[in-house]
């Protein structure tokens, strides 16, 4: 899914730090016996520029590293969590694998199936991403991950459906947003793709809601203490109750998946069938795969959720998280930290902002970013009073699950606003 920044030690460096720790090592840390390695790499790039990128990136850090070979496997996003968690429970977790970071990443760290990180970056690292950015990726000073994107949530667009519907500027209210519904439809337009069968898409609906209804304060306790009793948590299930009174959605949204296939949400959006789409910046990649020249759109453009009138939440204020890259615990650290290092590196970050169509995390790398759309986005992460992981990320996957079925059960209906309240209440107290 979604997936939520990097340089490292040059090649030739990394080259002689892995030549000396490969020397003497055994079977005991994951050494084969001739003093090679092996480590197997998960990511969730399952198709198109991303899963050719991360072939190309292996390779190439294989090539400078003779004595390293590593085994790729892509999962759909989808299936990544479930699976990971699985091998990591079972120990037969992968040496190097994507991380979410929040709450699933605090458990992962509780269980001791991470590798700590934080005396393995390097100077080098460090100079070209932010301190800020290992926040999401750090629990009680120790970092646990290497970020390697930027990717806040928003609205995607079509500009031009959006003209042709009569909507000059993008909505920066709610008010303006339920008026842009009502042009779209009148245009015989989708306004709002959704993919709410992988559940996920639509709870963001939710998390939006109670950002510009919560307070960031409440936001993060809430995160830390597990207890939703301010009334801005019910406030924000019936801010998505009303709005999708207004039928907002496409045809069929409950049964339409996120990201696959030209019938996804993000199809509809690369192929001009539906206006827009709530979703993380990684967006424009899936979107640019699934257009009928898989190029990307022309005319897309970005916005942040719209404000709303008397919430707590600060103005500005964005979700999304990270995305970075763990070792497990019983991977060979060297050769582990060194890739993780590796995959930082600026030329690398270039290569996956034009893989991923995806804003990296990496400073330098970031000047070479063009499109107007992914300016956008970096601007308002930049400038954002407050940034928070998305919810179900946060809250970890018993918690965060249980609130993405109660938001898609009420919008089937379902439920109501006091039932996702009451099923987050009831996942977390199991949790304990």
């Amino acid at each position: 899914m979604r997936a939520r920044k990097l340089l490292a030690v040059s090649v030739a460096l990394a080259t002689g730090v892995l030549a000396t720790a490969a020397c003497g090592g055994d079977d005991s840390d994951g050494r084969n016996s001739d003093g090679s390695v092996t480590m197997s790499f998960w990511h969730n790039a399952s198709t198109g520029p991303g899963k050719a990128f991360w072939e190309k990136t292996v390779a190439d850090f294989e090539a400078a590293n003779q004595n390293v070979k590593i085994e790729i496997q892509s999962i759909q996003n989808e299936d990544l969590d479930g699976k990971l968690q699985t091998a990591l429970n079972s120990g037969d977790a992968p040496d190097v694998f994507m991380q979410r970071g929040g709450g699933k990443m605090a458990a992962m760290v509780k269980a001791g199936q991470l590798m700590d990180l934080t005396d393995s970056i390097t100077d080098d690292t460090k100079k070209v991403i932010s301190e800020g950015s290992f926040t999401a990726q750090t629990i009680e000073g120790k970092v646990y991950a290497m970020p390697v994107a930027v990717l806040p949530g928003g609205f995607f667009y079509s500009k031009d459906l959006f003209a042709k519907a009569g909507i000059n500027q993008p909505p920066a209210s709610l008010t303006e947003l339920q008026e842009a519904v009502t042009k779209l439809k009148a245009a015989n337009v989708q306004p709002i793709a959704l993919g709410a069968k992988d559940a996920w898409p639509a709870a963001f609906y939710y998390y939006f809601f109670a950002l510009r209804e919560c307070s960031s304060e409440t936001i993060t306790q809430a995160g830390q203490t597990m207890t939703f009793d301010d009334p801005c948590w019910l406030k924000a299930g019936q801010d998505v109750q009303n709005f999708a009174a207004s039928e907002p959605f496409n045809n069929g949204f409950l049964t339409t998946s996120a990201q696959q296939g030209a019938g996804s949400s993000a199809g509809l959006l690369a192929n001009k069938k539906a206006a827009m789409e709530l979703m993380g910046a990684w967006n424009p990649g899936v979107i640019a795969s699934l257009t009928p020249d898989q190029k990307p759109l022309p005319d897309l453009g970005w916005f942040p959720f719209p404000s709303i009138e008397g919430g707590a939440g600060q103005p500005g204020a964005i979700l999304g998280g990270v995305d970075g890259y763990s070792c497990s615990a019983q991977a060979p650290k060297a050769e582990c930290t060194a890739f993780l290092n590796y995959i930082a590196k600026t030329d690398v970050q270039k290569a996956y902002y034009e893989a991923f169509n995806a804003p990296p995390v990496n400073s330098e790398a970031q000047a070479a970013v063009t499109e107007p759309h992914l300016q956008s986005i970096l601007a308002a992460y930049n400038q954002a009073p407050f940034v928070s992981q998305w919810l179900d990320t946060v809250y970890g996957q018993n918690v965060g699950n249980a609130l993405n079925t109660a938001v898609v059960n009420m919008l089937a209906g379902k439920g109501d606003p006091q039932s996702i309240v009451d099923a987050v209440k009831a996942a977390a107290k199991r949790a304990q």
